[in-house]
């Protein structure tokens, strides 16, 4: 066989077993069939992937091709949402190949207690996720000073301006705590993520929270409104709501 010609094993996702049996119509990262690999008491949904293109040294390469990596995400999102709809998901981490079945069989049934674990904190629980960024704060006019005094009048609204800014921060940074406080009294498990980079978001200001919630279905209602609540009263965030999700944020730690 051709080194072209082999096939690694991409794991998607562990499921009850149960909850893995519609996988009819969905394509994978490589416009492959999803099929399932029992292991013990659970389900691996895994698709058959070439190395060409998924092998460690491919995945090095493509990886820092930004459309390819979209791409592959948007699929590997696409099977774990659908699994979403019959029943809870362990989703793995973008990327993870296995050499064949067994391999994944093993991996899986050595971490079996942490899956089932996951499993059922995750039941009937979706994730959302909640940013929040620092507004601009307008620039003040400036008043325009006689010569004698321009240097002086320069400093003393570079003084007031600075002032005005860490004043805004402290705001903000008591309002993200109040509002990270009042959200996880709504959901049954909560995290925090590295604030992304502006180069991510259409804000102008600094992201000051990226959170992420996991969250009862009858609760999303309840929820939603919470975090609505929180950008209309804010004079200094703006709040944003994303999801509901697959349960990303809080999946065994470290996948096999």
């Amino acid at each position: 066989m051709n080194a072209s010609d082999e096939t690694g094993v991409w794991l998607y996702a562990v499921t009850p077993e149960a909850g893995a049996a519609a996988l009819g119509g969905l394509t994978g990262v490589s416009a492959e069939r999803p099929r399932v690999v029992t292991a013990g008491r659970l389900a691996a949904v895994v698709g058959d992937v070439p190395l060409s293109s998924f092998g460690a040294e491919a995945l090095r390469r493509n990886l820092e091709d930004l459309d390819w990596l979209a791409a592959v995400a948007r699929a590997h999102d696409s099977v774990i949402a659908a699994l979403v709809e019959q029943g809870p998901v362990a989703p793995v981490r973008l990327a993870t190949v296995y050499h064949d079945d067994a391999s994944v069989r093993v991996a899986v049934e050595e971490r079996c207690a942490d899956f089932e674990r996951t499993l059922e904190h995750v039941s009937g629980r979706v994730e959302w996720g909640v940013k929040a960024f620092l507004q601009s704060e307008p620039e003040p006019a400036a008043a325009v000073p006689d010569s004698e005094g321009a240097g002086v009048a320069y400093l003393a609204r570079r003084r007031r301006a600075l002032a005005s800014q860490e004043e805004r921060k402290q705001r903000a940074a008591d309002q993200v705590s109040r509002l990270h406080a009042a959200l996880c009294e709504l959901a049954a498990d909560a995290c925090t993520h590295p604030p992304q980079s502006r180069a991510l978001t259409d804000q102008d200001g600094p992201m000051v929270l990226n959170g992420a919630y996991l969250v009862d279905a009858g609760q999303a209602g309840r929820f939603a409104e919470a975090v609505d609540s929180s950008g209309r009263d804010s004079t200094v965030l703006t709040v944003e709501l994303t999801g509901p999700w697959p349960p990303y944020s809080f999946s065994t730690p470290e996948e096999p």
